[in-house]
Formats: C-alpha cells, structure tokens, sequence
C-alpha cells in the first residue's frame, strides 16, 4: 500500500470538497486542511453523512456510498473473464484464434486465445471434431468448462459444438508453434500481435497507459488531447530534421508553414495556467535519420505539467511517485506477462521492475555526474567534460554501473537546454583555469538550470523535465538570447503577463518506458506499427 504522504501535498478544491466532513463546510467551521492521501489505485469511496449541513446554502452533492458497477456491454465474455470467475461444471461459450493443435486418434486438444490473457483455454474436442484445424483458425467454441486432469492449467473446455469462423492456410501461415526472431517479427507487423511475445507487449502497454491515467487522476490532473500542427518555434527540432507536410503544401493549406510536432509542451503549459494540474499523451513525430534500437520516427509522448511548483525536488518527487505506482500496477495486474517476459526475454526483468518500485531513486546534478564519469577509469568513445551533453555510453554508466538503478540528473549548464528552462537563483559562476583562458579565453561560464533527466539502466535516458521561466523580465531576455522571434511567441509572454505563476513539468518516452517493462532491446518492437527512416507501412 501507497503511504499517506503524496509526492504534491497541497490539495485541489475538488478533492477538499471531496474529501472535507461536511459540517467544515459550513460557515461555523474553516475548510480543513487535510493532506493525507488514498492508494493511487483504491476504488473505495467515503461514506456520506446522513446529517444536513449547517446552512442551506453550503449543500453539495456527494458522491454514492458504494461505486456502480458497469453492466457488460457485450453479450460474449472475454478468455480471460471466464478463466478468472467461472466455477467449473459451467457451461460457457469461448471465441477466439487457435495457436496451437495436438491431435490423437479419438481426441483433439488445442489452445485458444482471444488476446485478453497468456495462457487462454485447453479445449478438448472428441470424435473427429478437431481433425484438419490448425493454428491462425478462428473459432467459436461452446462445452464445459471443468477442472483440468493435465498439467499447466486449473480448467480446461470440454467441448460439445464447434463452429469455424474463419478458416486459416496452415501451409502458408508464418505464426507456427515455435520461436520466432524479432526481426522476422517486424516484418509481418499486421500478424505479429497474435504471437505470445507480441500480445504480452501489447497487454502491457494498454495497462501502462491505464496505470499513469490512475495515478494522475488521484493526484488531480486533468486530461488534455493537446497534439496539433503547431506554427511556432517549438518545433525547432522538427524544422531542422525537415518533418514538413508535403500534399498540400502547408503554407497552401494553413496559409503559413507548419510542421509537425515533436512535442505538446508549450501548448500543455496553456491549459495549466488554466487548470493547474493536467497531463496529455499522444504520438509525437521526428524526421532524424537514425536507425538505432531506441528511435523512432513516430513515437507517443507522456506529458505532465503542474502550476504552482517552485522547487525542482518537488518535480522530482512526482515523477518518481508516478514511475513507482505505475510499475507497481503492473507488477500486481500483468503479473503472467511479465513472468513471461522475464523468462524468454529478460531473466532479470522482474527483478528490476521490483527493485524499482520498493527502493528509492538516486540524485545527483549534473556537475556531479561529469564529476564521477571523469573518475571512472572507463575508457568512453566521448570524453565527459563539463559543458559537452552527455552521451548515451556515459547515460547507461551513470545509471546501470555507477548507481545500479535510475537515477535523476538535474542543473545541467543553461547552454545545452532550451529557453523556456528557468535559471538557477543563483549567480553564475565563472570558473577560470590555465587551460580554459588558453583554450576558450578567459573562463566557462557555470549558469545552470533547474531541469532533470531520468537514466535508467540499459536504455539511458527515459524522462526530461524541468522548472519553466515565469519570470517575464528574464524569458524576454531568453527569447533575444535564442534568436527567436518575439512577434510570434507573444502569446507564451501573455501567460507571464496575465496571473503568471511558477510551474514545471516533464515528458516520458512512452516507448522507452515499454522497453523498461518489457525488457526488449528495440523500440521498434513495442509499438504495434514502427515508423522509422525508410520505413514506414501500415
């Protein structure tokens, strides 16, 4: 169970009111200050008071005592609801695709899935009913469903009529019952997902993106579908790597040049001066032409932005939070998944998906980390200097050698981040050695930011975040410094100007986080159609 204390203390006005007696609502009594907190994942609901509240005028409504529980929507049950609650000796009708057939002389045993779960259902057929079925087959079974005789599962379908859905060539069908190479994998992308490994992919990363939503609306945020064709510089990084739409051109279409975004943060800082906490998740484009395993050229963001946030340590405690909970639900909700996962893919997954949730992050600036690479003795393709971005090698060594577990890194120098980073309080320090006046004459200048990156082991870099400026004086200033053109970015001055307040945020590689849960190797392999230089199907 989550503790009682949360990564963001001060509570919305929704949840006071959700959470106040209501006799603190009257004009007798202050509204409470309460700060303790709920498990992200409780379904529970308070009880209400059956007293009137002290005036008319305070009258809320509450929420019922007991949460309704949504009727089934479709007449068939999924694989994995009926394995899960059906007493055995019941009658029960299964549909699903065959994945694999073992025939004797009087009997047929096949497995049957629908996707909802690992394993599926052992369905025994008799007299000559499963002669001539094979894998890729779909089926609508009806039978028995009784305790199982063999090994490897606890009930089993005894079935009494059969229908064939869809009739599949076993001769040409490219999913048989062996191991299959990933990279064969990727490319029949459109029949992929009936594979195991596949399929437990895709079943964890509906139940991430259901986990974050979960610890999200606990924590207050509201969701925002914010991804657009924006016109701005905040597309910098697309504009340089040439992500333009092409038919028509955008400045037919639009009236001016757009491209597409790599990012929702400048628009999410929009609606939070609004609504204060919100989130948006949605796919991402970038047209840079590398091949590696962690790049995509269509990927999906996880963004996070949060007003009245004025310390980086706060930042950093909510992402942590966040990380933890949502490995935790998965952990606890995909448990057969990732005990898959972690025996053909990753021997070690669970265990670090473990360590992760019960041991707390490590910390450390960026001054530190350059600090501890150049110590190291390693002998990097980059040499680690202060001022130079941090590579990949030295991200994994940070994370997977030298803390063993993730790690946030934060205040690197201002030159290497964006304008909208805010600027560390204090004063630039200048530090002047033999070498640097003979090599960049006269001094480095140390002004960092309050920003972080997350590094986790195997993969590197996995989050980044940051304080945003609010401070209209100093980001005016920015803009100049960057070159950027004050005209347009006008309307991201006006938050400043009207009601500004300190606020930060941060964005999640969503397929990044697939490949720490998964333990696969490529990020080609957890999404289920992967968009990248010379490749793009589907």
């Amino acid at each position: 169970m989550l503790s009682t204390t949360g990564p963001l203390l001060r509570r919305t006005w929704t949840q006071c009111l959700n959470k106040t007696p209501s006799h603190c609502l009257s004009k007798q009594a202050p509204l409470c200050n309460v700060v303790a907190r709920a498990h992200p994942f409780s379904t529970s609901t308070r009880a209400t008071t059956s007293q009137p509240p002290a005036t008319p005028t305070t009258t809320i409504l509450k929420p019922a005592t007991a949460a309704r529980t949504i009727p089934p929507a479709l007449p068939n049950r999924t694989i994995k609801s009926i394995m899960s609650s059906t007493e055995p000796n019941t009658p029960v009708k299964v549909q699903g695709w065959i994945r694999s057939t073992r025939q004797q002389k009087h009997v047929t045993f096949m497995e049957v899935n629908d996707g909802s779960s690992l394993k599926g259902v052992q369905a025994i057929l008799e007299g000559g009913q499963g002669k001539g079925l094979v894998a890729g087959t779909s089926v609508e079974l009806e039978g028995m469903l009784v305790k199982s005789l063999g090994k490897g599962q606890a009930l089993e379908l005894q079935v009494s009529k059969m229908k064939v859905v869809g009739s599949c060539d076993g001769e040409t069908y490219p999913l048989q019952k062996k191991r299959h190479s990933f990279e064969f994998l990727r490319e029949i992308s459109h029949l992929r997902s009936r594979a195991k490994t596949a399929s437990a992919i895709l079943r964890l990363r509906s139940a991430s993106a259901w986990g974050f939503q979960k610890f999200f609306e606990v924590n207050g945020r509201k969701k925002n579908e914010i991804y657009d064709i924006p016109h701005d510089e905040a597309t910098a990084a697309a504009k340089a790597s040439g992500t333009a739409l092409t038919a028509p051109a955008p400045s037919e279409f639009f009236g001016s040049p757009v491209y597409l975004t790599v990012s929702g943060q400048l628009h999410l800082e929009i609606v939070a001066s609004a609504l204060a906490r919100v989130f948006t998740m949605g796919p991402v484009f970038r047209a840079e032409p590398s091949m590696t395993p962690r790049h995509l050229s269509e990927f999906w963001m996880l963004e996070a932005e949060i007003a009245f946030l004025d310390k980086l340590d706060h930042l950093l405690d909510f992402s942590e939070a966040c990380l933890k909970e949502t490995t935790r639900y998965l952990l606890e909700t995909c448990a057969d998944d990732i005990e898959f996962l972690s025996t053909w893919v990753d021997k070690g997954l669970k265990q670090r998906l473990t360590q992760l949730v019960e041991e707390p992050f490590h910390r450390m600036t960026y001054t530190r980390a350059v600090e501890v690479l150049q110590q190291s003795g390693c002998k990097f393709e980059f040499e680690p200097q202060w001022g130079e971005s941090l590579q990949s090698e030295h991200e994994k060594w940070l994370a997977g050698e030298f803390c063993k577990g993730p790690v946030f890194v934060t205040d690197y120098p201002a030159g290497l981040k964006p304008f909208y980073m805010r600027k560390n309080d204090e004063s630039a320090v200048v530090v002047k050695t033999k070498e640097e006046e003979e090599e960049k004459g006269g001094g480095v200048d140390r002004t960092t930011v309050g920003c972080v990156d997350l590094l986790v082991p195997g993969i590197g870099e996995l989050m980044g975040g940051s304080l945003r400026e609010e401070r209209p004086e100093v980001l005016q200033k920015q803009l100049g410094d960057f070159g950027l053109d004050q005209e347009e970015y006008q309307w991201y001055m006006d938050l400043r100007k009207y009601g500004t307040v300190p606020h930060g945020g941060w964005g999640i590689g969503f397929e990044r986080y697939m490949l720490m849960v998964t333990g696969m190797d490529n990020v080609r392999d957890v999404i289920p159609f992967p968009r990248y230089n010379n490749h793009c199907k589907f």
